[in-house]
């Protein structure tokens, strides 16, 4: 007998429904499948069996065989167990087919039958409710993360007798309970807070621009200036996620299996600081799955770089098109994903190898060639994404002695908070979040200038000899400041302070 049960596939973060066909024939006991399905699928002989027969059901002593449509679509993982063994029950006529073929059915089973939870469940979901689907089996462990979804019925199961039942209307099995985004936002204490952090005004005042308007950003000075507690504080002066930016993240995050299950959803704004030592493919997403890498996985967050320079020169340089384009495409043999990458950078490193390049309080010790080649690690096109460039220098006694604290991280909030809801209000019908992503019709609406700021950018833009890219950025970040200033035009003293965090590029290049 020919069996059909509705499952879901996924290529990067995209899902796509897939057809399972079993067909039970007299012959030499077999279990074949076809239909572009890698390993973890055809090992499921060894878990269906086993789950059927420890589920009190006979399995078939039959020729099996198992369709995987579309047949040319590779098709990956271990989410098709129990689409496999509903589907030979259904073909040993245990469960009437009638009942099965309105829901999409996804999860792995164990070998006594226990349904275990998937990765990916989130986007899967998403794009098979846009399809046109409404109804779902999916494992009990992934019922948090479903239940952010509206108008579907998700039913969440925890072995494979509990399914049959329910499927032969033997059983009730509750619809999931749907939680609003409202109800997972809760407050969250961050270990690091600004109050903390002594002097360093300006660094400070630097960062609440970068969270204000989504800015890249760069902390050059000696070592022990406070630049990695500087960037660690950063994320509790970040702006809270709209629902649509946390739906994003999660589907990232799911797909690469680090979302919390108990959660089920991200509210935080990732921080991410992979390891100088990092891989060009850690850092970018590919291997055997093509998955999302450390930038992918920033999304709609941090990506901290420390100590940028000792970072491989080509993993560097392979930021530069998700820094403009939000985005990157993962090209692996026959499979191309793209992911989403739209991170805000801050990178902090010394100006020279002994880090004292420049300082006020200590004597370099590093010969030019030392200093050369150092600072070569960092090409002009990089420097020119970062919107901010901040010199951080050593701390006075003064200033680390004292006891009052600092202003806290969340009155600085609360001015990043109100020149986001500026930016979201200004780009409420183009999915843009920030004024760093504002593209060339957004930024001729929204960054002009009146005579006196031109005639100051012209002489900014000839003096120190900036690119087309720094001159827009430089009015992105003058765009940002006005929006922290309550204003509605960018105004000359708007100008004046966004150039001053574009004159280190020459300086800190070679």
């Amino acid at each position: 007998m020919l069996a059909k049960i509705l499952s879901y596939g996924l290529t990067g973060i995209t899902g796509y429904p897939v057809v399972i066909e079993i067909d039970i024939n007299t012959g030499i006991p077999g279990y074949d499948v076809v239909g572009l399905a890698d390993t973890a699928i055809k090992e499921s002989k060894s878990r269906v069996r086993s789950a059927i027969k420890n589920s009190q059901y006979n399995y078939p002593i039959n020729k099996i065989i198992i369709n995987m449509a579309p047949a040319d679509t590779k098709k990956e993982g271990s989410m098709y167990d129990l689409p496999i063994a509903l589907g030979i029950m259904v073909a040993e006529d245990i469960i009437p087919n009638k009942f099965l073929k309105d829901y999409i059915v996804l999860g792995e089973l164990s070998l006594n039958g226990e349904i275990r939870k998937i990765n990916g469940i989130l986007p899967m979901l998403i794009d098979a409710k846009q399809a046109g689907y409404s109804k779902f089996i999916i494992p009990k462990e992934n019922a948090m993360e479903a239940s952010f979804i509206d108008n579907i019925d998700v039913y969440a199961v925890e072995n494979l007798r509990e399914v049959v039942d329910f499927l032969k209307g033997e059983k009730v099995i509750e619809k999931n309970d749907n939680k609003t985004f409202e109800s997972a936002l809760k407050e969250h204490t961050f270990n690091h807070d600004f109050a903390y952090v002594k002097g360093q005004a300006s660094a400070k005042r630097a960062m609440e621009i970068a969270a204000a308007g989504g800015h890249n950003i760069l902390l050059i000075g000696p070592p022990g200036a406070g630049k990695t507690m500087l960037a660690k504080c950063f994320p509790s002066i970040l702006p809270n996620m709209t629902f649509e930016e946390s739906l994003e993240v999660t589907k990232i995050h799911s797909v690469a299996g680090i979302l919390d299950a108990k959660k089920g959803i991200v509210v935080e704004r990732p921080f991410r600081s992979p390891h100088h030592t990092a891989t060009l493919i850690a850092l970018t997403g590919g291997g055997m799955k093509a998955k999302p890498g450390e930038i992918s996985l920033a999304h709609n967050g941090v990506l901290f770089l420390d100590e940028l320079p000792e970072y491989a020169r080509n993993t560097i340089e392979t930021l530069r098109q998700p820094m403009e384009d939000g985005y990157i495409t993962v090209a692996r043999n026959a499979l191309t994903v793209q992911y989403p990458a739209n991170f805000i950078m801050v990178a902090s490193m010394n100006p020279c190898p002994c880090g004292y390049y420049g300082s006020t309080t200590q004597q370099c010790k590093c010969s030019e060639s030392q200093i050369h080649k150092y600072l070569t690690k960092i090409s002009g096109p990089i420097m020119d994404r970062i919107d901010l460039h901040v010199e951080v220098d050593s701390i006075n006694y003064e200033d680390l002695t004292h006891y009052d604290l600092e202003e806290a991280s969340f009155e600085i909030k609360k001015r990043v908070n109100k020149a986001r809801e500026i930016q979201l209000e200004r780009f409420k019908d183009r999915q843009i979040y920030s004024n760093a992503k504002m593209n060339e019709k957004e930024f001729k609406k929204f960054c002009s200038l009146d005579k006196e700021c031109s005639d100051l950018l012209e002489v900014a833009f000839k003096k120190f000899n900036l690119s087309a890219r720094a001159y827009n950025r430089i009015l992105k970040v003058a765009r940002t400041i006005a929006d922290l200033d309550g204003k509605e035009n960018i105004e000359k003293q708007h100008i004046y302070e966004a150039i001053q965090y574009r004159t280190l590029d020459k300086k800190y290049t070679v």
